[in-house]
């Protein structure tokens, strides 16, 4: 614990959450998985691993991450309770590990449905929103999708309190899921992306004309509990008009036990009507629950203790290459279709060249296919090798034909034209507009699918002239109007005047994100110095290493980036920064963890006031760590933070050391 990572853990830690990072967007968001259960889990896996190892990275690492950010389509509502996922075991010694750190052995065991997470929220019995999970923290506003759905009921029925936040999951049964699927129109994968892309649709005819079904299982906010364990949960779930999984629900006291219904559950997997992925364990007693509480992200009281993957063994056709978001390039195995456990694969992902290298898999090979929790699969070895030759990796961009690189210790080999190469367009014009970038209201991913196709943005410095140039084109569109083109006119002029540290994270410099661009900012004072920094210039800043301060030179020593860059100059002002010493302010160079809730200030605005007084404002807490501020419902962090005798903040301490308050602002 505690020690120093090289550069070959930073670099795989790295491509390891670039990769969560994008598979998240690709399930939560757009409902269209592009790797397996059990590529994600391994992945996730390793990344904890290395955080544990090494606290340091578990800012916005593996330890502290939830599903992903609320999409733009959707309303974004805050959870009045932290909807956690729940952590996943792999095998009986797993398990046991968990279960030997109970000190109550009564325990619940419930399927894992294979669906979509949903809240219901009723205030004196009557259902008043509904959320997905979204970010754990925020979800979307789906409140009119789910009151089509018949299984969670609009008004609650017995006794209930006056106000409940019911959780459970949407799903769809198989035999709804096939005759969607027969019907025509759009062919969904598999009966969970059928069930998301069904919920999160912007009419509710759309989600009211497809059978979709769902279960309750546990809550978020309640005015009181009348129930003392969770098996007393679902007789309450029930008599409010849920349904539940209790019928194949299991008491259980051993570790004993608790494989035999593992087992019995695998060997009636196939005739249960929807899909499921593991069993759920849970402690029984809810008093017991709330005393263990949750790490970052997930509850100490309950495991999922995942299935297997199923096999089959097809050909492999071809390798396709797909370039992604970030330049990565992924190769695509294309396969004889093959029916592995009820869904026809004709696609699997081989992750990277090295990848292709390690399993020796050339075209023509019989492989072995594993698909995991129902979605696209992965190709885990040759079964007979056929193949003539092997396959050699594209060295340069299959969509704009620019230089494809692989940086020293990295896996992942990245198209290098990431200003313009039309794949990885979408994705940097989303970050560019974002809210802690250019913040463009108004230009969500829909929108600028549309200009990016038509022509009208090929580079940033085209948003700033699209209203100019085809303001009357778009007025004339369906989904636009006055209003909107009027409003999406008044946010680009407003983003013409941007600050020093907002430019630099907008452009995407690989490694940079929202706190090394502010120590850019705050070390330089000016774009002109940071395009000109030498890497020894760069790596004297505390917080910038190696790897980060040679893609900065490299950034900027692209010639394509350069103009890309000047092109938006034309158009912004970026404001100078005030350049800051490490030893100014009255907590230069303490390093500061936020946890918990804040009553009087946003996470953002108490960031902000800390590192204006100069302090280092980190996710995880280390021995390295000065002082953690903790709000109320304070978790895993303030533990750690006592453990190590690190001085603890409450609010009211916060706001005697900056003078008293934040002039009214509040969360509300």
């Amino acid at each position: 614990m505690g020690k120093t990572p090289d550069l070959f853990i930073l670099a795989e830690h790295a491509d390891l959450m670039e990769k969560l990072a994008q598979w998240d967007i690709a399930y939560h968001q757009n409902d269209a998985p592009i790797v397996d259960d059990a590529t994600y889990d391994a992945a996730k896996k390793r990344a904890l691993e290395i955080e544990e190892l090494y606290p340091e990275l578990a800012k916005n690492g593996a330890s502290t991450h939830v599903g992903a950010a609320v999409s733009d389509k959707f309303t974004s509502v805050t959870h009045s309770v932290p909807m956690l996922s729940i952590s996943d075991v792999f095998n009986e010694a797993e398990v046991a590990d968990w279960f030997n750190k109970l000190t109550d052995n009564d325990l619940f065991i419930e399927l894992k449905v294979d669906g979509v997470s949903y809240e219901a929220r009723y205030e004196h019995g009557q259902l008043v929103r509904g959320l997905t999970r979204g970010s754990g923290v925020a979800g979307e506003d789906i409140t009119e999708n789910l009151k089509t759905i018949s299984d969670i009921p609009q008004h609650l029925s017995g006794d209930y309190p006056d106000v409940i936040e019911v959780r459970g999951e949407v799903y769809m049964l198989r035999s709804d899921f096939i005759a969607l699927n027969e019907m025509g129109g759009k062919q969904f994968a598999n009966p969970r992306n059928a069930a998301a892309g069904s919920l999160r649709q912007l009419n509710p005819q759309i989600t009211a004309s497809r059978r979709l079904s769902a279960f309750g299982y546990t809550y978020g906010e309640l005015s009181e509990r009348t129930w003392k364990t969770q098996s007393e949960y679902f007789d309450k779930l029930e008599s409010w008009g849920f349904k539940t999984t209790r019928r194949w629900a299991h008491h259980v006291h051993s570790m004993s036990e608790i494989q035999d219904v593992y087992n019995e559950i695998m060997a009636m997997r196939a005739d249960i009507p929807f899909d499921i992925d593991g069993l759920v364990i849970k402690v029984n007693n809810v008093d017991l629950q709330e005393k263990m509480g949750a790490r970052a992200n997930s509850p100490r009281w309950e495991v999922a203790y995942k299935f297997p993957a199923a096999r089959a063994i097809t050909t492999l056709r071809d390798i396709t290459i797909q370039v992604g978001r970030t330049g990565v390039l992924t190769p695509v195995a294309e396969l004889e279709p093959i029916n592995i456990g009820g869904v026809v694969v004709s696609r699997a992902t081989l992750h990277n060249a090295d990848e292709i290298g390690r399993l020796d898999v050339k075209i023509g090979d019989k492989i072995i296919v594993q698909r995991a929790g129902d979605v696209i699969p992965q190709i885990v070895g040759v079964a007979e090798s056929l193949g003539q030759s092997e396959y050699k990796f594209p060295d340069v961009c299959p969509v704009c034909g620019a230089a494809v690189v692989q940086q020293a210790g990295q896996v992942a080999r990245r198209c290098v034209n990431s200003l313009s190469c039309p794949a990885q367009r979408i994705g940097e014009l989303e970050h560019f507009v974002s809210r802690h970038a250019f913040d463009i209201a108004g230009l969500g991913t829909k929108q600028l699918e549309l200009f990016v196709e038509l022509g009208w943005i090929k580079s940033p410095a085209d948003i700033f002239t699209l209203i100019e140039n085809h303001g009357n084109e778009i007025r004339n569109m369906d989904g636009f109007g006055d209003k909107s083109v009027s409003n999406l006119d008044n946010a680009i002029k407003v983003a013409r005047n941007i600050d020093l540290h907002r430019f630099l994270y907008a452009i995407g410099i690989p490694e940079i994100g929202e706190v090394s661009a502010k120590l850019l900012a705050k070390s330089f004072g000016n774009l002109d110095a940071v395009r000109n920094a030498t890497i020894d210039e760069l790596k004297k800043i505390d917080g910038i290493g190696d790897v980060m301060a040679t893609e900065i030179v490299s950034f900027f020593a692209d010639t394509h980036n350069a103009t890309v860059i000047d092109d938006l100059l034309k158009y912004v002002n970026v404001n100078d920064a005030e350049i800051v010493s490490s030893n100014d302010g009255i907590l230069s160079c303490k390093k500061i963890v936020l946890t918990g809730t804040l009553s009087k200030y946003t996470r953002d605005e108490a960031k902000t006031i800390l590192e204006n007084l100069g302090a280092r404002v980190q996710s995880s807490v280390s021995p390295k760590t000065d002082i953690v501020l903790a709000g109320a419902a304070a978790g895993s962090k303030l533990d750690r933070a006592q453990s190590f005798g690190i001085e603890i903040w409450s609010e009211s301490d916060f706001d005697k050391i900056i003078g008293g308050g934040n002039n009214g602002n509040t969360n509300e």
